[in-house]
């Protein structure tokens, strides 16, 4: 087995479990990247405080809205991501290596080229697997109070309906699943649609780029002072994996936060009515008017949400990964010798 897909699969899996658990903050930080009007009540909400919200009006199950292509998502990302870092990885190396062989460098990847090799790896990435994030948001944000109104002509047969048939159609609107989010996407812009917000997830190719440098620039000297006290590299624990993958993504969230949010509100379904300031030609347009009617803390908004739901689901995403690939390396080195030993002499 490869080197690259090991850790292709071993990131997939430590994506999956990393959302598992962090799933729900990733909703109501989704909710409020998305939430356009500045003087809503529910802005003044803590995240634990919206969470318990949407639980008592919606339901438990909103938490957890958009949960299956979520999870693809998670696994498909964080396996193509992982898969092709290590390829690009392995390259980068190798050119290194030679370059010491000529004379040039010690022979090792500098923090530039892992940031191109991340952001090469990102790049590919969000090409392959934006359309599953677009039905994830629109998902997360589909609130069983944001119901469609009735058109006029309908209104002469709700008058004949009960107060409490009013009430339960107000409440519980249409089964909204992942293939009537991706007929409703399809049915709005095409194919071109499920690729709705790609423009600033590219760009924040860098979040990643900047997390992953920072995560082996941390590593690279945690283990250099192992080694200079004569411990081995692979006393390095599980908790030190966890807390310099918590320091790595905690840096990179804050510096892209705002391409996050401006992601978020393109994915999201639009606003069809009259009020201009809820309604996105593209990037920049998206940014003009969130600066212009709700000021710097409209591209920041939710970031303190944003900031526990990452660092957390990275640390366990590098942590579990770390575990799975040396827990693999170890399997298929004592399967090798075991198959040594058990040949005949």
């Amino acid at each position: 087995m490869s080197d690259a897909l090991i850790n292709g699969l071993a990131g997939a899996g430590g994506g999956i479990i990393a959302q598992l658990i962090t799933y729900p903050l990733q909703t109501v930080n989704t909710r409020q990247q998305t939430d356009r009007d500045p003087k809503e009540e529910k802005r003044s909400l803590g995240t634990i405080e919206q969470m318990c919200q949407v639980v008592k009006q919606e339901g438990w199950d909103r938490l957890y809205g958009g949960l299956t292509p979520s999870l693809v998502g998670t696994a498909a990302s964080q396996g193509v991501y992982y898969y092709f870092y290590q390829i690009f990885r392995n390259k980068a190396e190798a050119t290194a290596l030679e370059r010491k062989k000529k004379g040039f460098g010690d022979g090792s990847v500098g923090m530039f080229s892992s940031l191109v090799v991340a952001a090469l790896s990102g790049c590919v990435n969000v090409l392959l697997t934006n359309p599953i994030w677009v039905v994830v948001t629109r998902m997360q944000t589909h609130s069983k109070k944001s119901v469609p109104n009735r058109s006029e002509s309908l209104a002469s047969e709700t008058e004949s309906l009960s107060s409490k048939e009013v009430i339960l159609a107000a409440v519980e609107p249409p089964p909204y699943g992942t293939s009537n989010v991706i007929h409703e996407i399809y049915g709005e812009a095409g194919v071109w649609g499920f690729w709705k917000g790609v423009f600033p997830t590219l760009i924040m190719v860098s979040n990643p780029s900047i997390q992953f440098m920072l995560y082996e620039t941390l590593l690279k000297k945690l283990k250099k002072r192992r080694s200079s006290s004569g411990k081995s590299n692979n006393d390095v624990t599980a908790l030190e994996i966890f807390l310099l993958g918590a320091l790595a993504k905690l840096g990179a969230t804050v510096v892209t936060y705002p391409l996050l949010v401006v992601k978020a509100r393109l994915q999201a379904k639009q606003v069809t009515n009259g009020d201009r300031r809820r309604q996105y030609k593209g990037t920049l347009d998206a940014i003009m008017k969130m600066i212009r009617y709700e000021g710097f803390y409209g591209i920041y908004n939710g970031m303190g949400t944003k900031i526990v739901q990452s660092v957390l689901a990275a640390a366990v995403l590098f942590m579990v990964k770390e575990e799975l690939v040396r827990g693999t390396r170890w399997l298929l080195t004592s399967g090798a010798i075991d198959n040594v030993k058990s040949k005949p002499t």
